[in-house]
């Protein structure tokens, strides 16, 4: 029951109740329920430190350690405010632990986190808006291309695998989001919602390059021929599902027509045993941060440096091995369609080189 409502039973039980038993109302149901409506006050310095470490993480992702390496960051950046504009400066650790909380829950909305955190859902919004920059320019430092060494470790355990040559997977995904602001048609991809789209490649362990900003009617394939990696893989290869051309560098299934031989099933069944990587990879970054499953934003600029602030988080805990989440077999079954959408009705010219490539690989695993 609320204040009010506490009140106005009062008043009307006051006339068959005795003043020894109407004192009891302002003497202990008030202050305990004064204690519920303030419960959010000082939830950083006083509830926050209460946590054990495993608590710690379970709300805000991070370690303790990180999040203090984080706040030394923050605070010393363009983005965190400097000016004094006659408020009480809100303190850059509960900068970075109301960017975290919020990124890290669904179905929160900014009043409710504003509301947690003791600040105003304006004040709330800026602090999202500036951390998420933050974390977003920090992408050159922690979502990196592996080195000489880390690209011989990583392709001796896929040749292992039986894919000769290979770095890691690649693969799309759409991140649903409010109408844009602009050109909101693009937008609308072939499952009619409004998407991003978001390409990840990943080893084993980490997310090695993210490319995000096309519309999510735009294909997969078209998506790769402008990201960065589709000029950079040299003489190194990707594993990709059927949503991608056939090339030199970029590993595909074969289109089952229902005539495939042993060997081309073969080569389908351990590509898809290895691309579990990827799907695993994606599926625990939306799970860590649930926003990416509904991005409640028509701003596509903020929503760019949002997803790749997640993705810098991501490989954060990775990087520190912060304990996994399990996700839900259930969950997982309702979240499956929006990882990656495919459109079968565009077909991308395959390499001719690719394929050969492709049937090499292929030999080589029915050895």
């Amino acid at each position: 029951m609320d204040l009010l409502g506490i009140l106005q039973s009062s008043s009307s039980s006051s006339s068959s109740t005795s003043d020894e038993n109407v004192e009891v109302i302002p003497n202990v149901i008030l202050p305990e329920l004064l204690q519920e409506l303030s419960k959010n006050e000082n939830f950083v310095e006083n509830t926050v430190p209460l946590y054990n470490e495993q608590q710690f993480i379970q709300h805000f992702r991070l370690s303790r350690q990180l999040v203090q390496q984080l706040k030394v960051e923050f605070e010393t950046s363009e983005y965190y405010p400097k000016k004094d504009t006659g408020f009480k400066r809100i303190t850059s650790e509960k900068c970075i632990l109301a960017f975290l909380w919020f990124s890290a829950n669904e179905a929160v909305s900014l009043r409710d986190v504003a509301d947690r955190f003791d600040i105003s859902v304006s004040t709330l919004h800026n602090i999202v808006d500036n951390v998420a920059k933050f974390l977003s320019n920090k992408a050159n430092e922690v979502i990196v291309w592996p080195s000489p060494v880390e690209c011989r470790r990583i392709c001796e355990e896929f040749t292992q695998m039986g894919f000769p040559g290979v770095i890691g997977c690649i693969d799309g995904t759409h991140i649903r989001i409010d109408t844009p602001s602009e050109d909101a048609e693009s937008y609308i991809n072939r499952k009619k919602y409004h998407s991003i789209q978001m390409q990840v490649v990943c080893d084993n362990r980490l997310i090695r390059d993210v490319f995000i900003g096309y519309p999510g009617s735009v294909h997969d394939a078209r998506v790769f021929r402008n990201s960065p990696p589709c000029n950079s893989l040299a003489e190194v290869c990707l594993l990709c599902d059927s949503a991608y051309p056939t090339l030199r560098n970029l590993l595909t299934p074969y289109k089952d027509t229902g005539n495939l031989s042993s060997t081309q099933k073969k080569f389908n069944k351990n590509l898809s045993h290895c691309r579990v990587l990827i799907e695993h990879t994606i599926g625990l970054l939306k799970q860590r941060f649930r926003q990416l499953y509904h991005l409640k934003s028509r701003n596509v600029y903020f929503i760019c440096h949002f997803i790749r602030a997640c993705c810098v988080v991501h490989n954060m805990c990775t990087r520190n091995n912060i304990e996994e989440y399990n996700v839900d077999e259930m969950e997982n079954e309702n979240r499956e369609e929006i990882i990656n959408i495919l459109n079968d009705d565009v077909q991308e010219e395959a390499d001719e080189v690719g394929l050969n490539y492709r049937n090499y690989v292929a030999a080589i695993l029915d050895i």
